[in-house]
């Protein structure tokens, strides 16, 4: 299930790379703000505490070091997961998708009995995702948005098609939030689901759908 969800938005990001690019601009209206969102602050504060959770649980590791030098850009990371799960919520607000904490559960089950045990699991969520153990339950609430908002929208995520549907979806959401961002974080890009040239690196780029542009994912 892990793997399948990492794959689909992949693809996804080939997809959306592929179309043309709109970027949205940053302003220095709101100091103090990452940035706004439907009109709605990001604090500074509120990425750097994130940043900072995620840097703790990687300072209890035994590849502390490792794991700190792979992460120099944690804190556009952590503004770009925020800025990508607004637009999401809307995309599925759209769409009359809904997630339960039960459903979010049962993925977090599903993904932890994947990785061996909850230990295995917490370590794989913070060496690939830049994750703390505390941050689980949000992107596991995206595990379940995503497909939720696809099969809501009759789309497969499986193939191009779908995915261009599932794009299309989430670019409307971005253009209806009017995302303004920090230029000290960089800028909005509606179409890539992309915050600058920032790339959520543990999305596996997939080549046979689109170009070989960088892509992002949440």
């Amino acid at each position: 299930m892990h793997r399948r969800r990492r794959t689909a938005l992949a693809v996804l990001a080939a997809t959306l790379v592929a179309a043309p690019l709109l970027s949205a601009c940053g302003s220095q209206s709101h100091p103090g703000a990452a940035a706004v969102v439907g009109g709605e602050r990001i604090e500074v504060s509120v990425v750097q505490a994130r940043a900072a959770d995620v840097r703790s649980a990687q300072g209890s590791s035994p590849e502390a070091a490792q794991l700190v030098n792979k992460s120099g850009q944690l804190n556009r990371a952590k503004l770009h997961g925020l800025i990508f799960g607004r637009v999401l919520d809307r995309a599925a607000a759209d769409a009359g998708v809904t997630v339960t904490r039960k459903e979010i559960q049962e993925m977090r089950k599903a993904n932890r009995a994947q990785q061996g045990g909850e230990a295995q699991f917490e370590a794989m969520m913070l060496q690939q995702r830049w994750v703390a153990p505390d941050q689980i339950d949000a992107d596991m609430r995206q595990e379940v948005q995503l497909p939720k908002l696809a099969a809501a929208l009759g789309a497969d995520l499986g193939t191009p098609a779908g995915q261009q549907v599932v794009g299309e979806a989430l670019t409307k959401a971005s253009k209806a939030l009017d995302i303004d961002v920090n230029p000290r974080f960089g800028t909005w890009d509606d179409q890539k689901m992309q915050l600058g040239n920032y790339s959520a690196p543990w999305i596996t780029q997939v080549t046979e759908f689109g170009p070989q542009d960088s892509p992002t994912g949440a």
